[in-house]
């Protein structure tokens, strides 16, 4: 734990629960039933990977860039996500700061819950998200349907998600898997519990997955306004999603061919090998002041080292009600 007069710990702690904890993780029970180990359970490479709050956040950073290289994706944001500002309910092409809070905030409270939470917590985390995954259809400008419940859309978002997770643990964190690929077949559990289906479960697997769709992806006007040079006035502080620096973050860690597609130039070796230094020290700094979350040190007590069976299925089983999304964000 970290020490309880540390003024970074004391400010990372004060500002998680007034802007992360206090809006997004109500009714979620990471202390009961005890013996529970929820759906990975202590020693599982997802509860290491998932500890490093810092890290798990770049991470969901990194996804959402290489996610939005998905046409229909920028479209299903622009139509839909609290991530585009709108004026009487239009969008305007900008982005809204406060949305783009709140789907981080979401997605910072799922994959902790997911991760930590119980068994049920977990499972009602992955009802919520199918059920708001329903609401999202529609149509691009140039014709195209999109439909968030199509298992070709639902493999290249996993992709994209367990791909960005387990790339900032790999670069960022102090103590990376020595055996990355147990993370990555661990994972797939979340992704079917999303109703995913034949999911890559390993990196090389993932690899092949996100580079197979390249011929479908592209820069939309949606992605290019939200990226690079475009955000040199951005009011986001650097370490937020949305600043300049986070931008280059997750764009440096893309793979090759996603680079080329985003246009991203490396700088000289010098100042990149500066760069990455300075973001290890400021993540893993952080990471070490704050210490482990309260929920990983109740899951760890709640499991009492029980670990989770990983034969378990947490595909769902039966069709969900359909909900409208008023109806699913009262009781998000």
């Amino acid at each position: 734990m970290p020490p309880k007069n540390n003024p970074i710990a004391k400010r990372f702690e004060q500002a998680f629960d007034a802007d992360i904890r206090s809006k997004f993780f109500k009714g979620l029970d990471f202390a009961g039933p005890q013996g529970d180990p929820g759906w990975f359970g202590p020693g599982s490479a997802v509860w290491h990977v998932h500890s490093h709050l810092p890290a798990l956040v770049l991470g969901l950073v990194s996804a959402a860039y290489i996610e939005g290289l998905d046409p229909s994706i920028s479209w299903m944001a622009y139509d839909h996500s609290r991530l585009v500002e709108r004026a009487d309910g239009i969008p305007t092409g900008n982005v809204d700061p406060t949305g783009g809070a709140v789907r981080l905030g979401h997605s910072i409270s799922f994959f902790i819950g997911t991760a930590y939470g119980s068994t049920p917590t977990a499972e009602r985390l992955a009802r919520t998200v199918r059920a708001m995954h329903h609401t999202i259809k529609g149509t691009r400008p140039d014709g195209l349907a999109y439909d968030a419940d199509d298992p070709e859309w639902l493999r290249w978002n996993y992709a994209t998600v367990v791909w960005g997770l387990a790339t900032a643990h790999e670069r960022y964190h102090r103590r990376p898997l020595q055996d990355i690929d147990r993370y990555y077949r661990e994972f797939v559990r979340v992704g079917e519990a999303l109703g995913g289906t034949d999911l890559p479960a390993t990196k090389a697997e993932t690899a092949e997955c996100l580079e197979s769709y390249l011929p479908r992806l592209a820069v939309t006007p949606i992605k290019a306004f939200a990226t690079g040079p475009n955000l040199r006035h951005s009011k986001a502080k650097p370490w937020e999603p949305g600043s300049e620096f986070m931008d280059w973050a997750a764009r440096d860690m893309l793979p090759r061919w996603a680079q080329k597609l985003a246009l991203y130039q490396p700088p000289n070796p010098v100042v990149l090998r500066l760069r990455r230094a300075s973001l290890w020290a400021a993540l893993n700094g952080l990471h070490d002041a704050a210490g482990p979350l309260p929920e990983f040190r109740q899951a760890q007590t709640r499991a009492g080292g029980k670990k989770a069976s990983p034969f378990i299925s947490t595909a769902p089983t039966t069709p969900d009600p359909v909900l409208t999304r008023e109806e699913i964000e009262a009781t998000a």
